[in-house]
């Protein structure tokens, strides 16, 4: 679908062509002058335009030069019962893509239209492409065999085949949007981008564009425009109309990574993208129509952001329609092996290093480990060992794992100052959890409730950490060694 402003002072062949236009699923404007033209694309923007070379005072070839000084990136034709040389020469010096000649035929227009529209999807990725950068993962594709990782990505893959399709272009709804909404929540680290890859790779169309937004990176004043697009002209840089990730992903799937720390004014925005499938750039007063798979992850606790009045309750209950919760890397058992040894194979092939090996006393460190940074910091550790360890072998002292268990788990200080702590469990043997929560106590009562302190001497991101508190419920026990 492509959305086409057509001008024609002919009203019975402006009839015709809008006609064969929509018969093809395109939107069409159709208007009798360029002073109609100009007023047109005040209130919208156009992929294709499509003119007649005379129009009264004023000429189509001109507008060609027009439009392209404006910025207009969108493709144009001419149209001419007096089709020459010479002005074809120039019309396509000054920016035309192509030249119909009088009487038109229809067949033609959709082979050229279908061409431009053809041009344009390719550039549109071509430009994604070069704006995007993939978060660098830990593979390349899902590793792992333990059943809960199995059974994530049979969800997953399940999920894959909802096709993307809009109710109200397609069914006719009056409220609806795009289909496909999946939640993905786990812990920091664990892989969320990896599964969100997965999910389009195994739909039915793997080829479409795969946009990867990270709502946290993106500035604040700058996220709409990112997200929406925008017109030239709608705020001070805005020196050429632009796209926005969700025009670029139209058609396959956008990637909303940590959802939960976008704006609220922008969760409005979103819900209503979701609810009618269709984006508005930023000074525009046209809508246009999308298709597109929406697949959002957090790792934050959403019910508790809206209790806290930080999160939309209505977003939530819109984008959680299919959830999958990932298992952290600690929950997956041998995966951490596999996914050392893809990591090890990668990081030989991309610096062309000789064969590497974990050796069996470092795969049992790998198994042992708690891995507060999940696979994240499984890529991390590994990749320093293969460049690090000496001959072609990683063992367990090149994995820079400090050994311990759940009777003595024990911390130094990052600071340097040798402010080491020991914490002893009196009743046996623990869950996970429940020694992540006690280290994270005693870490706070050592340094009087500093996070950022508490998180360096465990050796945990300060993230993570603030995760934790929140996953752990201490909030109440952080604000009593603080006042203390």
């Amino acid at each position: 679908m492509a959305s086409i402003l057509l001008i024609e002072d002919d009203e019975t062949l402006r009839f015709t062509v809008a006609r064969a236009l929509i018969k093809a699923d395109h939107e069409v404007i159709d208007v009798a002058s360029l002073p109609e033209a100009r007023d047109a694309f005040a209130a919208g923007e156009f992929d294709i335009v499509l003119t007649d070379v005379n129009l009264g005072a004023e000429s189509g070839i001109d507008y060609v030069e027009e439009l392209r000084e404006q910025g207009y990136e969108g493709g144009i034709v001419l149209m001419t019962a007096f089709a020459n040389v010479d002005d074809a020469v120039r019309a396509m010096k000054l920016g035309a893509d192509d030249y119909l000649a009088k009487p038109v035929r229809l067949e033609e227009l959709k082979i050229i239209t279908d061409r431009l529209l053809e041009q344009r999807r390719n550039s549109r990725h071509l430009r994604l492409y070069q704006r995007m950068r993939q978060v660098d993962q830990a593979s390349n594709r899902p590793v792992g065999k333990s059943p809960a990782w199995v059974q994530t990505l049979e969800l997953a893959e399940r999920l894959a085949k909802i096709p993307v399709i809009n109710r109200t272009a397609d069914l006719g709804s009056a409220s609806g949007g795009a289909v496909t909404t999946v939640l993905i929540t786990g812990e920091t680290g664990a892989g969320k981008g990896v599964l969100a890859k997965h999910l389009h790779n195994s739909s039915d169309d793997p080829k479409q564009p795969f946009v990867h937004v990270n709502c946290t990176a993106l500035p604040a004043t700058l996220i709409e425009g990112e997200l929406f697009g925008h017109v030239k002209g709608a705020f001070t840089d805005a020196k050429e109309a632009r796209e926005g990730l969700f025009e670029m992903a139209d058609g396959g799937t956008i990637f909303l990574d940590e959802i939960g720390d976008l704006p609220l004014e922008l969760q409005a925005k979103l819900l209503t993208v979701l609810e009618e499938g269709k984006i508005r750039r930023v000074g525009s007063a046209k809508e246009r129509t999308i298709r597109v798979r929406v697949l959002a992850a957090t790792n934050r606790d959403l019910e508790q952001a809206v209790k806290d009045g930080n999160f939309r309750e209505d977003l939530l209950y819109r984008i959680n329609a299919f959830t999958i919760t990932l298992p952290s890397l600690r929950e997956r058992g041998d995966d951490a092996v596999l996914i050392a040894q893809s990591l090890v194979d990668r990081l030989r092939r991309e610096y062309s290093m000789d064969p590497v090996e974990i050796s069996d006393d470092a795969k049992a460190l790998l198994r042992s480990h708690h891995w507060p940074g999940n696979v994240r910091e499984l890529f991390n550790m590994i990749q320093r060992a293969a460049m690090l360890c000496s001959g072609d072998e990683i063992d367990r002292d090149d994995l820079a794992i400090k050994p311990g268990t759940a009777a003595s788990v024990r911390a130094q200080s990052a600071t340097g100052a040798g402010d080491g702590f020991q914490i002893d469990f009196e009743n046996g043997p623990h869950k996970a959890d429940e020694i992540e929560r006690l280290l994270m106590l005693q870490a706070l009562e050592h340094t009087g409730g500093n996070v950022s302190k508490a998180a360096r001497l465990i050796g945990m991101q300060r993230s993570s950490f603030r995760y934790r508190i929140e996953r752990y419920n201490l909030e109440n026990q952080v604000r009593e060694i603080v006042e203390r």
